[in-house]
Formats: C-alpha cells, sequence, structure tokens
C-alpha cells in the first residue's frame, strides 16, 4: 500500500456535543432488553439457597422435600453438580478469583451458595429452597481486622506492589516543626447496582448461550470455556444494557456460573437471579480498612515525611486486597515517603474492585490527615495542598499536569466562594442557626488504558458501521463510543451503524477501572484510520478521481467525503469511490492498545477537587450536605453531558461512603445484618444536595491517541475527605471512623 498521508479530522461534528444518550429512549420506555427480561421456550427458573453460616461445613439438606414440591424440576447439590473441566479454585492470573460452585459441602462465607433449586415457576424454585432447611457442623467465624495476625499481602489491587518508599520517612518525621499520627477507619461497603447479577442460559450440544450483565465479555467467555471445557467461539455472551456495575461485573460471580451449571443439569434453559441480600456475599465487596498516616512539615508548611499504612481484609481462601494507601505515591511532594499495606484472613466473600478501589478509601484518609496537618500548620486547608501538591510523581518522579490541577483548585475555589470561609471551627451558621463548615479534597484517578479491537466499515451508499463488543454498564458508551466512530469515519452520527454489547464482535476490553472510553475508543479511532486509509488509496491512486496525486499532501475525512488538504476544493464522496471501484464496500480492523513509552515517561492521571458545604444541627448532629463543586480535568471530552453525569455520580457516591455506607456484621455468625437498601443506607433524592461540575478544559497529548482520560471514578476520591473536613470546620469535632454519624458527633 503507497504511503499516504492521511489524518482523520479532529473534533468534528459529533466528540464534544452535549448529545443526549442514543439509548435512553429504548431505556425509558420499557425496550431495553436486561440480562433477566429474556425468556426462551422452556427456560426453567433457578434459586439458590446460601448459607446463613460463615464458617463450617453443611451437614444436611432436605433434598427429597424440595423435590416433592409441585413445580420443583430437580435440586443441585455437590453431589450431583455437572462435573467441571478446570477447578474453580485454580488461580491463573490476578484477575482470576476462586468460585464457590457446589464442589464441596464446606461453607467459607455467609450467604455462599450451598444448593441451586430448579423449577418451572420462580415461586416454586424459591419455595423449595426453603423447604430444603439446611442443617450445619459450625466453627466459629473469624470477622474484624483484629481477629488474626496481620500477614504482607503478595500484592495489591491488580496485582500491584505491597509498599513502595523514598526517602527516610523516619528522619523527615523527626526533623519536622510540626508532626500528626492519626488513624482513620472505613466500613466494609457492598455494591448495590440497579440490576442485581443474573443469568439466562441455554445449552444445544457444546454451544453455549447466556444473557449476563458483564464489564468485561471476552474474560467472561473464556472463563466460561475453561470452567466446562468447550471451545470459546462456542459460546455467545450477550450484554447489552447493564443496570449499574461500579466493578461488581468486571468478573463472572458463582452465581452467574452456577446457573449455567443448572442449564446443562436441566437439559433446558434456564434463568437466575440473586434477590438483593443475596448480593452480600458472593459478588464482591469494597473491603474494611485501617489506614494509619504520619505526616510532617516544616516551617513553612512544606511535608516533611509522610508515611500511610492499611489494614485491611480478604478472604480466607483467596486474594485481594484493597491498595487504599498507594495513591499517597502520586499527589503529595513529600521528600520522604513511604505507603504500606497488610492484611488479615476473614471469613468472608472475597473483596473485589468497587468503584474507585483504593482510592475512594485511601483518599478518605489520606485528604482528612492532610486537612489536620493544615489546621496543625495554622494554614487554611486549600492554600496547604496548593503549596504541597507534586508537579510530578513523588516515587516515581514521572511528570505529570501539574497546571491541571493548579487550574481544579483555582476555578473550583472560585465558584464555590472559598475567599468567604471562616477559618475557625464552628464559627460559621446559617439563618436557621445550624452550624456551617466548608471543606475541600485533591481529587485524582489514574489515566489507565487497556488493549481492545473493532472493526469498522464504509459502504457504498454512504453509511458506515463500527463493531466492537463494549459494554454500557449506564455510563453512556453507546453514545460516546458512537461519537468516537462517527467522528473517526467522518461521517453524520445518523449514518452510523453502532454494533456493541455481544461477545461475538471484536473484544472491546473490560469497562473498568474508568478506561473504557480510552480503551475502546482507540481502538474505534484505529479501525475507523484503516478502512479511511484503505477508501484513501484507492480515490489517490485512480485518475478518474479528482484526489488523484493527493497521496503526499494528504486527505481528510468529513460528511461523508475524502477532501484534499491542500486545495479543499477538491474532493469526493464514499459512495462515488466505493461505485468506481466496484465496491459495495471496505471494511478494517484496528487495535487500541496503552504505548508502553509514554507510560513509562510521564505520569498519567485525571485531576479535580472537590469543595463541600455542610450543615449540621448543634443539638441534634444531625448532618447535611447542602452543597458540592467539583472542578475536574480529565483530558478530552467526549460528551460533556455525559461526562458532567459522571462527576455528579462520583460525587453523590462520596456523600454516600462519608455519611451513609456501612456493612454492619454480626461477629457471632459472620452474617451482614443489614442485606438490604432499607437497612444498607445509601442517599436518596433528599440526600442529594446542590451539585455543580466544573469541566476544566486539558490537553494531554501523551495519554493516548484522543487524548481521553477517565470520569467515572474520579468524583468519588476527593468528595468523601472534603465532607468529613467540612463537618470538622462545622463542629469542631475530628470523627477519624467513617460514615460519620450523629452518635460520633455528640458522643
Amino acid at each position: 500500500m503507497p504511503d499516504i498521508a492521511y489524518e482523520q479530522a479532529r473534533h468534528g461534528s459529533s466528540i464534544g456535543q452535549p448529545l443526549t444518550r442514543r439509548d435512553g429512549f429504548l431505556k425509558v420506555t420499557g425496550g431495553a432488553t436486561f440480562a433477566a427480561d429474556n425468556r426462551p421456550e422452556g427456560m426453567l427458573h433457578a434459586v439458590i439457597a446460601v448459607s446463613r453460616i460463615a464458617r463450617g461445613r453443611v451437614a444436611h439438606l432436605d433434598v427429597a422435600a424440595a423435590k416433592a414440591h409441585p413445580g420443583v424440576v430437580d435440586v443441585m447439590v455437590p453431589g450431583n453438580a455437572p462435573k467441571l473441566a478446570a477447578d474453580p479454585d485454580a488461580k491463573n492470573d490476578p484477575f482470576t478469583f476462586r468460585l464457590d460452585l457446589l464442589q464441596n459441602d464446606k461453607v467459607r462465607y455467609a450467604h455462599q451458595p450451598i444448593a441451586v433449586v430448579i423449577a418451572e415457576t420462580l415461586e416454586a424454585a424459591t419455595e423449595g429452597a426453603e423447604l430444603l432447611a439446611p442443617r450445619y457442623e459450625t466453627e466459629s467465624p473469624r470477622i474484624g481486622l483484629d481477629t488474626a495476625e496481620a500477614h504482607k499481602p503478595p500484592a495489591v489491587g491488580a496485582g500491584d506492589k505491597t509498599a513502595a518508599t523514598k526517602g527516610d520517612v523516619e528522619a523527615g518525621l523527626k526533623s519536622a516543626e510540626h508532626r500528626i499520627e492519626a488513624v482513620y477507619e472505613t466500613p466494609a461497603q457492598y455494591h448495590n447496582a440497579m440490576e442485581p447479577h443474573s443469568i439466562v442460559a441455554q445449552w444445544d450440544g457444546d454451544k453455549l448461550t447466556v444473557d449476563t450483565p458483564s464489564q468485561g465479555m471476552a474474560m467472561a467467555t473464556m472463563r466460561l470455556a475453561g470452567l466446562f471445557g468447550i471451545d470459546p467461539k462456542n459460546i455467545l455472551l450477550r450484554s447489552p444494557f447493564l443496570g449499574g456495575g461500579f466493578g461488581s461485573k468486571g468478573f463472572l460471580s458463582g452465581p452467574q456460573v452456577l446457573g449455567v451449571m443448572a442449564a446443562k443439569h436441566a437439559g433446558r434453559p434456564v434463568k437466575l437471579v440473586l434477590r438483593r441480600e443475596q448480593m452480600f456475599g458472593p459478588v464482591g465487596h469494597r473491603a474494611e480498612t485501617r489506614q494509619t498516616l504520619r505526616l510532617g512539615t516544616d516551617g513553612s508548611g512544606a511535608l516533611t515525611a509522610l508515611d500511610h499504612h492499611t489494614l485491611t481484609a480478604t478472604s480466607s481462601f483467596d486474594d485481594f486486597y484493597e491498595p487504599a494507601s498507594a495513591l499517597s505515591r502520586y499527589l503529595y511532594k513529600a521528600p520522604a515517603l513511604a505507603t504500606t499495606h497488610s492484611g488479615v484472613r476473614v471469613d468472608t466473600g472475597t473483596p473485589l474492585f468497587m468503584r474507585a478501589p483504593g482510592e475512594a478509601s485511601g483518599s478518605a484518609a489520606l485528604e482528612a490527615a492532610i486537612d489536620e496537618m493544615a489546621e496543625t500548620c495554622g494554614i487554611d486547608p486549600l492554600v496547604f495542598r496548593q503549596m504541597n501538591y507534586a508537579e510530578a510523581e513523588p516515587i516515581s518522579e514521572r511528570p505529570f499536569s501539574s497546571k491541571a490541577l493548579r487550574e481544579c483548585y483555582e476555578q473550583g475555589a472560585a465558584r464555590f466562594g472559598w475567599e468567604r470561609r471562616s477559618a475557625a471551627p464552628r464559627s460559621m451558621r446559617d439563618e436557621a442557626g445550624r452550624l456551617v463548615g466548608w471543606g475541600v479534597g485533591t481529587a485524582l484517578f489514574p489515566a489507565l488504558m487497556m488493549q481492545a479491537e473493532a472493526r469498522a466499515e464504509i459502504r457504498a451508499d454512504g453509511t458506515g458501521t463500527v463493531a466492537i463488543g463494549a459494554h454500557d454498564m449506564g455510563q453512556g458508551a453507546w453514545t460516546a463510543l458512537a461519537q468516537i466512530a462517527a467522528d473517526g469515519l467522518g461521517i453524520d452520527l445518523d449514518q452510523l451503524d453502532f454494533k456493541s454489547g455481544s461477545s461475538d464482535l471484536p473484544n472491546g476490553g473490560i469497562a473498568g477501572g474508568s478506561a473504557h472510553t480510552a480503551t475502546a475508543g482507540a481502538a474505534i479511532h484505529s479501525a475507523s484510520a484503516a478502512v479511511l486509509a484503505l477508501l484513501s488509496e484507492m480515490a489517490t491512486t485512480d485518475e478518474r478521481s479528482p484526489l488523484f496525486g493527493a497521496g503526499n499532501a494528504g486527505v481528510y475525512a468529513a460528511g461523508g467525503r475524502l477532501i484534499r488538504r491542500d486545495d479543499e476544493s477538491r474532493s469526493e464522496s464514499f459512495s462515488d469511490i466505493l461505485s468506481r471501484a466496484g465496491k459495495d464496500s471496505v471494511s478494517a480492523s484496528g487495535k487500541g492498545a496503552p504505548d508502553p513509552a509514554s507510560r513509562e515517561s510521564y505520569a498519567m492521571h485525571a485531576h479535580g477537587a472537590v469543595f463541600a458545604e455542610v450543615t449540621v444541627d448543634p443539638d441534634l448532629g444531625q448532618i447535611r450536605v447542602t452543597r458540592l463543586v467539583g472542578a475536574f480535568a480529565a483530558g478530552r471530552i467526549v460528551n460533556p453531558r455525559l461526562v458532567t453525569s459522571q462527576y455528579y455520580g462520583g460525587m453523590i457516591w462520596g456523600v454516600s461512603f462519608a455519611l451513609h455506607e456501612n456493612a454492619v456484621v454480626d461477629p457471632r455468625s459472620g452474617r451482614v445484618m443489614n442485606p438490604n437498601l432499607g437497612e444498607y443506607h445509601v442517599p436518596v433524592n433528599a440526600d442529594v444536595p446542590s451539585i455543580e461540575a466544573i469541566l476544566v478544559e486539558e490537553h494531554d497529548p501523551h495519554v493516548n491517541p484522543l487524548g481521553i482520560k477517565g470520569v467515572g471514578e474520579i468524583g468519588i476520591t476527593g468528595t468523601a475527605g472534603a465532607i468529613a473536613n467540612a463537618v470538622y470546620h462545622a463542629t469542631g469535632v475530628r470523627v477519624r471512623k467513617m460514615p460519620i454519624t450523629l452518635d460520633k458527633l455528640l458522643g
């Protein structure tokens, strides 16, 4: 192929536009098909029975009583469950987690699946599960961070290093003029997506079709292929819509695989949907943490040392450690720095990735400690942050966009009115006499990118198709990725056929780590460039084309046409190029992947600053968040409407983290005592304050070809700390254990 200087038009008619969701009409009219909406012919219903103890074994199940119940077809238990081709406890990589799939009678945590009842109706399956009346041989559960001896984890998060240090922390603390040491605690938190985990599975010989919510269809397909010993090409996984994921649907859970096993066992299609309380166990959660921070400053307020240690919990049988200390490696420029982790094994379901894993819990503690340090130094907390934020990663010394963070501080403070803040705690009140507090927190999240593939096609009628196995869990991927595709092909959005949400499409990577738009978008960009390069070759090498000979000067695509760069009066439509070549269409594939050289040379993060206002009843201690202003810099913005929505969602979750969420575990049974949305508190409309998100302009040429950074998780990272700091400013009481509740203010 000749070397053609082809370039796609940047910032075209779609990218940068605040378009409404392409899937919005389907969702509000009930036309969107979620996994549990599928009902193949002959479908049975499956209900899992779960353990009511956290440690021991199932001694007896009354299978006969359950099978005798009208409508029950069969009961799947350890003795008759289908044989698996791979051990579900095998660990192949950091992204493979052990699953409880009825391979034995051992109980490792409360709400662990111990049987599956299959019936003609949901009601019959539910009643059959109750009739199993399990009896147990019980061992005392190990619950809480003090229940066992702490150990050093092999890794934290997704295989990250456990510790990172620079300089002499002890010397830095000893030489400091001001020092603090404080312990902060965050509770276990559970994913509560609107859509519970569900699956509809049907076998046809060794071919498997599943409808299930998935943030990573390709990974899920490979996991199913391994467990059942079939060719991945024989598996079709459909997941066009997700009712929220937050990390819990990034990997197949045990109950989803049990649905596949039930369909194989029964020889008919099976639907299995978790009840709300059953999500508090086998599908992951955010582990509790106890974080100790030690900070020192010199006489001017500059940090001399920062030490951040996290004690967290993992399950008794698997490894996932909340990487809460890791955030402190990146943000503040302490010349001496240490971040470490230790873990304890408890009788719980394995913790997993939950929105901003590590960053959410770590920033809540770090930002509170930074506030305490600022107070100790007698420096305004915003000024203290501006003095001490890093120009480059403190550990690696790789430069990042410090200008972007400076803009976030300045624009957020101006919009919030920070200059009117009174420094002394308990010095501000509203017209009703309530205490008013203002707090700030820095937001930071890595600009991650993974690997993906896409396929693009341009047809002779001037329309185009882009296909990618991407995922929309509510963040608007259907819309944002289609905008990238339309501009990549140089056509209007209404001329684009965008295909997504199915495993038979090119691998779109995983929707996690706030990396999906960058990852899938880069693959789409690459595929679009490849197909337009083919089209350009047809035109520029054809003497009949007005673009003939333009190979060196180059062409660009816009409005369904290729246009000469050196003479924009000379152009040709896609349709004419293909028709003259006698082709109905032209297609090509492309890949997106991070550039190792850039990531080795530059630190890549999205930045932000969140400002919070709270009111506190001086007599009752009741807390209300009344105002949030967040300013965020996240590279190129594909759709400001969707991005603003993501920032709002993150900040609302920050409210939830700071004031509401807390899984209460009974130390005697190991059971979560509030496994429902009535007692596991999350914000409702009355709890959501006035929220404003400022989209700070940022151009980062190094992060990826499109300059895109993630926005889904950064909003939570500054907000919880900002609210905690605002509560202190209002009351003078420093609460170091979240959630912050009125008893902690009054006690």
